[in-house]
């Protein structure tokens, strides 16, 4: 049985608290606190459509099944919004500081992620690191509205301080993991100077405009940002990294599929021949017929970024 304890009323109104009987303000919760765990059972495999696409039977039900991690889904703090937040990790992390990948997920605004998830959390976490996972605002019965690189960037920020809060977590050896649209804010994320050691990505858009070349993305541009007209060039150079290459100064491995339908491997190239022409410390790899997500390549794709990140771990 899945409870859901997200609330329609809006964290930003302050709660009322009551001291010797007089009605006071309290001070709102800081960015990353804890509101609600939210009670959760994984459906079966065949009950979640396109569930092939992120991972085979075999691998979700040893997720599913694995004692020895423990999945929790959250109700976070964000900018004042109520967010929900997932958190993935060894169960046994008593007594030990492990590192952190805060990861952000493609897709627009969306409801359950977790079936699709937690094959992927699932290898990750069996290489000693915490998965947090903020699931943006809007989704998933949070508040708020995701504006795909606006605003909602805030929520990744705050999944760094969820980190924090954590007895387990090593927060000086913090990683940043970013697909699709997810990438993008990883990129963004890095350009504002969020303290992680190192970044990855994968399916990631580097150009916003030629993105909005698509019918999909035409079909939504007034649903998230009914203000394009206005402000195109803002929206587009806020969320395009090759306007900014200067400002991705952490060690960053970009990963992208030669077949991408949605990401043409060309942004990806364009933008590590500016990361080349900087000095910047980057890898880039190129999956020979991989899909936008790497499906077919998903074991590898995650290999690379475990050793990209250990490669920059800090004693």
């Amino acid at each position: 049985m899945k409870i859901d304890l997200s609330s329609g009323i809006s964290l930003a109104l302050l709660a009322l608290a009551l001291s010797a009987g007089t009605p006071s303000v309290a001070a709102p919760s800081a960015n990353g606190t804890v509101i609600a765990k939210i009670a959760y059972a994984f459906p079966k495999y065949e009950s979640v459509e396109g569930m092939d696409f992120y991972a085979e039977k075999s691998e979700y039900d040893a997720a599913v099944g694995d004692p020895k991690f423990t999945f929790e889904k959250l109700q976070t703090v964000s900018d004042g919004l109520s967010v929900v937040t997932y958190l993935y990790r060894p169960s046994e992390s008593a007594n030990r500081k492990l590192p952190v990948i805060i990861f952000s997920r493609g897709s627009a605004t969306m409801g359950d992620a977790a079936p699709q998830l937690i094959a992927f959390f699932h290898r990750l976490a069996s290489q000693g690191f915490v998965v947090v996972a903020p699931q943006y605002r809007g989704s998933d019965g949070g508040e708020g509205k995701d504006e795909i690189g606006g605003a909602d960037l805030d929520d990744v920020t705050s999944a760094l301080q969820l980190a924090k809060s954590l007895d387990y977590a090593d927060t000086r050896n913090v990683f940043l993991y970013g697909e699709s649209r997810g990438g993008m804010m990883t990129y963004q994320a890095v350009r504002d100077g969020l303290p992680v050691n190192a970044a990855a990505v994968f399916g990631a858009f580097t150009d916003l405009e030629i993105m909005n070349q698509s019918p999909y993305v035409q079909k939504v541009i007034p649903q998230i940002w009914p203000d394009y007209a206005q402000n195109k060039d803002a929206i587009i150079r806020r969320r395009s990294a090759k306007y900014w290459p200067e400002k991705l100064s952490v060690p960053l491995l970009i990963m992208n599929g030669t077949a991408d339908q949605q990401v043409d491997p060309k942004q990806p190239l364009a933008l590590a021949i500016q990361l080349q022409e900087l000095h910047k410390d980057y890898a880039l790899i190129l999956y020979n017929n991989g899909n936008h997500l790497l499906t077919a390549d998903r074991l590898d794709r995650d290999a690379q970024a475990i050793a990209w990140f250990r490669k920059h771990l800090r004693n």
